[in-house]
């Protein structure tokens, strides 16, 4: 399989990345500081990531707030300019085809980014929705993740508007001539932002923001550190077709006026079952563990309890830099999944004692103003 290439292709190579197949992109995992510097650079400074293999999209035209309302259980029509939302798009059994940032930039345009591995099927579910609006893929767009305490400041360096941007806030921008738009998000757990940028104009922006000395680049192996830290979902581990928002614990993601008591209630796929799991609540839960000792676990290990008995597996592990040890997310029984409770992995021949753990594993610094 051919794999494609992101517009900071030759600069990763030139920083000395190990590149990885990821989603069909040729991707940096590391440089050669390594994935703990990076993820521990990241939380005491800033860190750049490319993230340029996810999915870009706009959706304008008349209608296109109750098009998405559509498909995700959001209150999109009462998302202010210039501001974004959590999303996922639900199937008709309550499962989680993708999550997605929404962003409103007019009344009638929206600018989607979806994740790397799903875009494809998520832009032919977007199109066959679409009732006279319009979506333009920007094929030849780069997205610049800059993350970390540092980033305000950086990034006040190259556009001023934007180090004013709180969470979840959005603005255009012009960064050495080229048109830019910047939202104040990101997947770490600290504040930090996003840029989307034209293809050719990026490498010299990733050269401008690495050009400060408190920002290094960093892989997507950081990044996968610093978003379970953070006790963010990653799409094809805690979330899929097979998973909904509820037992996910992502409730929170659903709008009031889309709830079954509100004045827009459904209107989305799946949106009956997860009504009822809302009250009945689902057999297994989203949880954090911390493993009582060095040696890691790993994604798809079973979860035991004290008696030895299989509740549960996990769905994502790691070393946690920050916190100084492995960590990991399960999806456990539910009544089991009181922080603090004793449970046990099973790692080859050995079972690892593991103790329920309440999330985020490091505290999560977005800035809220």
């Amino acid at each position: 399989m051919t794999l494609l290439h992101t517009p900071l292709d030759a600069l990763h190579r030139e920083l000395g990345a190990k590149m990885v197949p990821f989603a069909g992109y040729d991707m940096p995992v590391q440089y050669p500081a390594g994935i703990i510097s990076e993820h521990l650079h990241t939380r005491q400074a800033a860190g750049l990531f490319d993230v340029s293999h996810m999915g870009q999209v706009i959706i304008e035209g008349l209608g296109s707030a109750a098009m998405l309302e559509s498909l995700v259980p959001v209150d999109i029509d009462g998302l202010a300019d210039n501001r974004q939302t959590y999303a996922v798009f639900t199937n008709e059994q309550g499962g989680v085809l993708d999550d997605l940032i929404i962003t409103r930039w007019s009344q009638e345009t929206f600018f989607l980014v979806v994740n790397a591995g799903c875009k494809r099927q998520d832009i032919a579910h977007l199109r066959a929705h679409l009732s006279g609006q319009t979506l333009t893929v920007l094929e030849h767009h780069a997205l610049l993740a800059l993350q970390g305490p540092a980033a305000r400041e950086v990034i006040r360096t190259v556009c001023s508007d934007a180090a004013e941007l709180r969470f979840m806030q959005g603005c255009p921008g012009i960064i050495d001539g080229v048109k830019v738009y910047i939202t104040c998000s990101g997947y770490t757990g600290e504040d930090g932002f996003e840029i989307s940028v034209p293809g050719a104009a990026a490498t010299n922006l990733a050269r401008r923001l690495l050009s400060d000395q408190r920002v290094q680049a960093v892989g997507l192996g950081a990044r996968d550190s610093l978003r379970l830290e953070a006790g963010l979902c990653l799409y094809g581990h805690e979330l899929t077709t097979e998973i909904d928002p509820v037992q996910a614990g992502l409730v929170w993601s659903i709008s009031q006026s889309r709830r079954a008591e509100g004045e827009r209630a459904g209107g989305f796929p799946g949106a009956d079952v997860i009504f009822r799991r809302m009250i009945d609540k689902p057999a297994l839960r989203r949880i954090g563990l911390r493993v009582d000792g060095k040696r890691p676990v790993r994604e798809g290990q079973v979860v035991l309890d004290e008696s030895g008995r299989q509740v549960g597996e996990i769905c994502s592990a790691c070393y946690g830099a920050s916190v100084g040890g492995p960590i990991a997310m399960a999806y456990i029984e539910r009544e089991l999944g009181l922080p603090g409770t004793k449970l046990l992995v099973v790692s080859r021949d050995k079972h690892l004692p593991v103790t329920v753990t309440p999330m985020p594993f490091n505290p999560q610094r977005y800035f809220r103003g």
